[in-house]
C-alpha cells in the first residue's frame, strides 16, 4: 500500500470518529459569543479566564450556568466561550443562548425544557441609534424662553 492511500484511509478513519467538541453561536444586543462545549468535569472559561474571575455579578454567573441546571448536565460539560462586544449583561446573554444552543445539538431531548425556559429565543432589542440635531436618540435640546 502507498503512502498515500494510507493518509487517504486515516483521514475516512478521523471523520468516522465520534464528535468529541461542540461550537454553537449565541447573540445578545451589541454581544457575540462563540461557545464550545466538550465532555469534562464542568469548567466554564469566558475569555480565558474563569467564569467566577470574568463576571463580577451573581446574576451573570447564574444565567450562564443556567442551561446546565435546566438541563441537569451541571458538571458533566467543559465550556470554553469568547465573547467579544457590549457589556458584561449583554455577553452573558450572549453566552447563555450559545451554550443552550450547544446543548441542543449535543442531545434533541434539551429542545423542549431550554425552549419553555425562553432560553433559545435570541432577544431581538436593540439599542436604537442616535440621530443627529438630537442628544441621545430621542432626547432633544433643552428649549429655552428666553
Amino acid at each position: 500500500m502507498s503512502e498515500q492511500e494510507q493518509v487517504s484511509e486515516m483521514a475516512v478513519e478521523e471523520v468516522d470518529a465520534p464528535v468529541e467538541q461542540v461550537w454553537a453561536l449565541g447573540r445578545r444586543k451589541t454581544a457575540i459569543a462563540r461557545v464550545r462545549l466538550r465532555r469534562g468535569g464542568g469548567r466554564i472559561y469566558v475569555n480565558g479566564k474563569d467564569l467566577e474571575q470574568y463576571f463580577s455579578e451573581d446574576r451573570d454567573r447564574q444565567r450562564v450556568r443556567s442551561p446546565f441546571t435546566i438541563t441537569k448536565t451541571l458538571g458533566m460539560y467543559d465550556c470554553m466561550a469568547n465573547v467579544k462586544g457590549g457589556g458584561f449583561t449583554g455577553q452573558a446573554g450572549a453566552a447563555t443562548l450559545g451554550i443552550a444552543r450547544a446543548l441542543v445539538k449535543i442531545d434533541e431531548h434539551f429542545s423542549g425544557p431550554l425552549r419553555d425556559a425562553g432560553l433559545l429565543t435570541r432577544d431581538p432589542r436593540m439599542s436604537e441609534r442616535k440621530k443627529y440635531g438630537l442628544h441621545k436618540a430621542r432626547r432633544a435640546t433643552q428649549f429655552s424662553k428666553r
